[in-house]
């Protein structure tokens, strides 16, 4: 369905599912219909695989057997994550997750846009806006995320420049779009793509142990002086600059 005729169906009461989820803040419109297609979805009492479903007003919609409704308020929202917390809306291992420092301040259902591996920290983004989230983590993105990396022993000046150029590691490429040394025990990484574990995976393949990895910024959103474990909810500019330097913002 186009915008238009989506604006239409929903000036009449009726929105697609899969735009009802993604408004509800549960997902992305495409992650939300998977997660139609995979049963997980009932409205009214009615488990629904059709992604061409539609809700009216009134209709109870469940996710995973839990009631979910349509927020007014989207919320965009900078944490300083602390080490030793994950991203993840819960955690089997009993670990702390970092979505929980938010939740007494929030009613919204929040989800992490993107990661950081529990031993890192910095700058992480929180929204109920599927849409948006998709739009950012999507690797067509290209986000900068820039990173300062402290070591325990002196850094080689060999680990920036393979970084730049690209080092295999078990398989994998990884390249920084910036790695420069900028203390005998610290370097700043910006990255584009952002695999699973990349920095840590190049400095442990080059025999150098880190003390603390933090991001600083994402796009042009500056952790500054943003307390660690505390967080502050993004300006309306903000939101539209991080979206306009998305290359997939077409």
């Amino acid at each position: 369905m186009s915008e238009k005729n989506e604006a239409s169906a929903q000036s009449q009461g009726a929105i697609r599912l899969q735009a009802y989820l993604a408004h509800c803040g549960v997902a992305s419109r495409r992650a939300s219909e998977k997660i139609i297609t995979d049963g997980r979805v009932s409205v009214n009492g009615v488990t629904v695989t059709e992604l061409g479903t539609k809700v009216q007003p009134g209709d109870t919609v469940c996710v995973d057997g839990k009631p979910v409704t349509l927020e007014e308020t989207k919320r965009y929202i900078l944490l300083n994550k602390p080490a030793g917390y994950v991203c993840s809306q819960s955690d089997e291992k009993g670990r702390q997750c970092a979505v929980d420092l938010l939740k007494p301040s929030f009613s919204e259902r929040l989800y992490n846009v993107g990661r950081l591996d529990m031993f890192s920290e910095g700058a992480i983004l929180f929204t109920n806006d599927g849409d948006f989230a998709a739009r950012l983590s999507h690797p067509s993105a290209e986000i900068e995320k820039e990173y300062i990396v402290s070591t325990v022993t002196p850094l080689p000046h060999p680990v920036a420049t393979r970084f730049e150029r690209g080092v295999r590691v078990e398989g994998v490429f990884y390249k920084a779009k910036k790695a420069e040394i900028t203390g005998e025990r610290e370097m700043r990484v910006v990255l584009i793509e952002g695999k699973n574990r990349e920095i840590r995976r190049v400095f442990e393949d080059a025999n150098v142990i880190i003390r603390s990895l933090v991001r600083v910024r994402i796009g042009n959103i500056q952790l500054d002086d943003l307390p660690s474990g505390q967080f502050r909810e993004l300006g309306t500019q903000e939101v539209k600059s991080l979206l306009v330097l998305c290359k997939n913002n077409k």
